[in-house]
């Protein structure tokens, strides 16, 4: 099993969920979260004050696939966040020892 953990521009999200939904995952976990990579940040006048907005608001998916996913869900993820402009994001894919499902106790594949 592997997790896959993408950051993605916030309004990305609907589609990327629609598409993954299409492709049979059932469940994901999303984060609001700020950080920063190329962009640095940006800045904004208020009031007539410069301000730099260092760190930029972007949406966390993790998702726990079987091995043979991986690959079908990283590719829709791509697909459908992809604007071709700098900050688009990232996917990093990790591996997953166990996996329990509190309320029945199953374990493995079947948690999923």
């Amino acid at each position: 099993m592997k997790k896959i953990e993408a950051i993605i521009k916030p309004f990305q999200l609907d589609d990327v969920k629609e598409k993954l939904t299409e492709i049979g995952i059932t469940g994901i976990t999303v984060t609001e979260v700020r950080g920063f990579g190329r962009q640095k940040g940006h800045s904004e006048l208020y009031r007539g004050g410069e301000y730099v907005i260092d760190f930029i608001p972007k949406i966390k998916l993790e998702i726990v696939v079987i091995d043979e996913m991986v690959q079908d869900v990283v590719d829709t993820i791509v697909n459908a966040a992809r604007t071709g402009r700098i900050g688009d994001g990232k996917i990093f894919v990790l591996p997953v020892e166990s996996v329990i499902r509190i309320r029945t106790g199953e374990t493995g594949e079947d948690a999923i």
